[in-house]
């Protein structure tokens, strides 16, 4: 699941026209940023599928079965304490700080890749963009190409100079030559100019700003936030704290489960599509909630109850 989720953000970035052989590293390590923010939700049912697993192979091992004979409920709540303590500080830990870090680099590539991929790759030392300037050059570092020679097609001008950089700070792409010399050869004008610097702008090519979405912000600063939609979303993430808390109480009964008498299979189904139906509750919930049909306090209500009556039969089932 989540080599699918890296696949479709590499496939999110680069549009299909455009070829990446020669970024394709910075691509893939580009999206491995995003897999942070994508595994906080996705939390829950890994370690809902991992109980399903543990309990398959828990059966199967007559140790273990004899083992869970011999363990005290003390012993027992200790582990399961334990182990769920430590599953839940970690995913608390990568929703409020790592994925919110990460997702940042991520996006900051992500745009440096496609304005990248909106004016070319650089190959063989010579750069071509949109038949409108070509460069060619001894060595590049990043934006910056050194030893330069362009011919720029509109004006019939050459410039050789000892640096140029793209500068993508500014709405515009911008091409700065610094220390060289231009010569321009047309039937209006024919000169010859040494400068320090000269700054040539690539008309229609828009840069992409990054701009900041509800993935940038932990949860108290989403709930602080002015933006209606981020103040849900912080609402969001604390009912899926709940929702993870719930799941490990479950998964805590599935994986010791042992009862030949019970249809396991049927059981574990059961579970699947009632959490399913958990999460499009609370996805129109949240609908409801950002339509002002409903204030915070009922969508609270309305979760933490289905939660609880979720629980509640599970836990009756898994006797």
């Amino acid at each position: 699941m989540g080599i699918l989720i890296w696949f479709s953000q590499i496939i999110r970035i680069v549009e299909l026209q455009f070829s990446i052989s020669n970024q394709i590293f910075d691509v893939l390590t580009g999206t491995i940023y995003s897999i942070p923010s994508f595994l906080t939700p996705l939390m829950p049912f890994l370690i809902l599928l991992g109980s399903f697993f543990f309990n398959t192979n828990f059966n199967k091992n007559t140790e273990i079965m004899i083992l869970k004979q011999y363990l005290s409920s003390k012993s027992y709540f200790s582990i399961c304490f334990i182990i769920f303590s430590l599953i839940c500080s970690i995913h608390i830990i990568n929703s409020e700080y790592f994925s919110k870090k990460f997702y940042e680099i991520y996006k900051i590539k992500e745009i440096d890749i496609r304005n990248n991929l909106q004016i070319g790759f650089p190959s063989q030392n010579e750069f071509h963009i949109d038949e409108k300037i070509s460069i060619f050059f001894e060595k590049k570092n990043e934006n910056t190409f050194y030893n330069i020679e362009a011919l720029i097609y509109e004006n019939n001008q050459l410039i050789v100079s000892d640096r140029a950089e793209i500068e993508l700070s500014k709405l515009n792409f911008n091409l700065v030559f610094h220390d060289g010399e231009k010569i321009i050869l047309n039937e209006s004008e024919k000169s010859k100019t040494k400068f320090d610097k000269f700054i040539y702008v690539l008309e229609d090519k828009k840069s992409e700003k990054l701009s900041y979405d509800k993935e940038h912000y932990n949860t108290k600063e989403l709930i602080n936030s002015n933006n209606k939609e981020f103040i849900n979303y912080g609402h969001n993430r604390i009912y899926q704290y709940f929702f993870l808390i719930s799941i490990l109480l479950i998964s805590s009964k599935i994986i010791f489960f042992i009862n030949k008498n019970k249809n396991i299979l049927f059981l574990n189904s059961f579970i699947c599509l009632f959490v399913l139906m958990l999460q499009i509750i609370n996805s129109f919930l949240i609908y409801l909630l950002s339509n002002l049909s409903i204030n915070v306090y009922i969508y609270y209500i309305i979760n933490l109850t289905f939660l609880f009556f979720f629980n509640f039969f599970i836990f009756k089932f898994y006797k």
